[in-house]
């Protein structure tokens, strides 16, 4: 899923806040569905939303939403914003030099391209994907020319303009773009990254591994599947 591009400040950056206070902060970003999004009254929503409800059910929890914008997600995590990020956040080696992560809550999954025809030029045309995700690292690998936007709908609207050839993000995420008729898939589909995880402060590992524990009995009760296949399609990977 996403790959942050941390800065230097927020790898210099070490919070040595323990966990301190009766409720406990989740952050997303609220604008990527169907994993997370605002809804019509305002309120956080999604597979993510109805996923961070139950765990801290099962970890005895108090907790509420925070929103953040993606691009300064974890440096407002490490400074004690919030105390969990829960938002489509893939488990990198990059992350880990910064955050600690509780088992991934959903296997990896693929990413895909969008285009208005089939044909698109996915390899030396211009490619949107949202700026510090591992679909825009892709991008550059693959030598076509990346046009970053820090709101993932953007991408999807840089193609309908005409101003990019195709768009890169999760195949989940794309899906209903496509189901509306004027968009179509183009090429494979690409394995990127592993699964997605709750991130946390180095210094609270006692909130990472109740959340862990947490992850884990939905696991093995069935419930985590039952969430996956609700929100993010039949065709999605489950444990």
């Amino acid at each position: 899923m996403k790959s942050l591009i941390l800065g230097t400040a927020a790898l210099a950056f070490s919070a040595g806040l323990a966990l301190a206070q009766d409720v406990v902060r989740l952050g997303t970003e609220g604008a990527y569905p169907p994993y997370n999004f605002i809804n019509d009254n305002g309120q956080v929503d999604g597979f993510e939303r109805e996923l961070g409800d139950e765990l801290c059910i099962r970890a005895a929890l108090n907790c509420v939403w925070v929103t953040n914008d993606w691009d300064s997600i974890i440096p407002n995590l490490v400074s004690g914003n919030y105390d969990v990020i829960i938002a489509g956040m893939s488990i990198t080696d990059e992350r880990k030099q910064v955050v600690d992560f509780a088992q991934e809550y959903t296997p990896p999954s693929v990413s895909a391209y969008v285009g208005l025809a089939e044909d698109a030029d996915i390899e030396g045309g211009v490619v949107a994907a949202q700026t510090g995700t591992i679909q825009a690292n892709h991008v550059v690998d693959t030598g076509a020319t990346l046009l970053e936007f820090a709101n993932p709908e953007d991408t999807i609207a840089a193609v309908r303009k005409g101003e990019a050839d195709a768009a890169l993000a999760d195949k989940d995420f794309l899906s209903p773009y496509v189901a509306e008729g004027d968009l179509v898939f183009v090429g494979e589909d690409v394995q990127l990254g592993g699964g997605i995880g709750a991130a946390f402060r180095k210094s609270d590992p006692e909130l990472r591994d109740k959340f862990d524990a947490a992850i884990q009995s939905m696991k093995d009760d069935g419930t985590l599947n039952e969430l996956i296949a609700k929100w993010l399609g039949a065709e999605s990977p489950l444990f």
